[in-house]
């Protein structure tokens, strides 16, 4: 293993392209995918970048079911807030009734760090992070440079009403177009397909 994508993404000079980002992305989307639409509905609730595991070939690993619980009906059977608050749903912040959508939201910082290659929330300790997204409806500002398209998945993923979010199979294939529109490698620059370029950063 290389390690968490957490790791990965934040040690000084990370040089990973748009096309690996994404499909990091992918890989997390299809992972979480399997815990939705399995049944009953896994709901991770803990999804943050530290329990992500990159392999030797790149492949992102979802792991550390230690908060995950079983969705019975509506609702979730629990409702213990332990977790990380940079990347807590502002329902769970507010140690409301929650469902899958919370991993949605979560999923959303984990595309703003690939994006960005930032820390969520640097600077502000828990309690504030806490007040900013679960009381004062806060997000993290997404840089210009990202681009639009990338930007939208990301503000989806992180609507106040959790059935606004989109599920991980339209994730899933939001992330897949993505894929296909990034700039090809030199090999393929041969063919004259791609005519533009779509990438994380302009």
């Amino acid at each position: 293993f290389r390690g968490s994508l957490y790791k990965i993404i934040h040690r000084p000079n990370c040089q990973i392209d748009e096309k690996r980002r994404i499909k990091m992305a992918l890989d997390v989307a299809r992972g979480m995918n399997c815990l939705h639409t399995s049944v009953p509905t896994i709901v991770h609730r803990d999804l943050k970048s530290p329990n992500l595991l990159v392999d030797d070939n790149w492949t992102v690993k979802v792991c550390d079911f230690g908060l995950s619980r079983l969705k019975h009906s509506t609702f979730l059977s629990s409702k213990s807030t332990a977790g990380t608050p940079e990347w807590m749903a502002p329902e769970v912040l507010r140690n409301e009734q929650s469902n899958e959508k919370c991993d949605i939201y979560s999923f959303g910082v984990i595309l703003w760090e690939l994006a960005t290659l930032r820390k969520p929330w640097h600077g502000m300790n828990q309690m504030q992070v806490v007040g900013a997204v679960g009381f004062q409806d806060r997000r993290l500002d997404i840089p210009k440079e990202v681009d639009p398209i990338v930007a939208s998945i990301i503000r989806d993923c992180w609507q106040k009403d959790p059935n606004l979010r989109p599920s991980f199979i339209q994730l899933t294939s939001y992330l897949k177009t993505l894929q296909r529109l990034v700039i090809p490698s030199h090999q393929e620059t041969a063919s004259n397909h791609v005519p533009y370029e779509i990438s994380l950063y302009r």
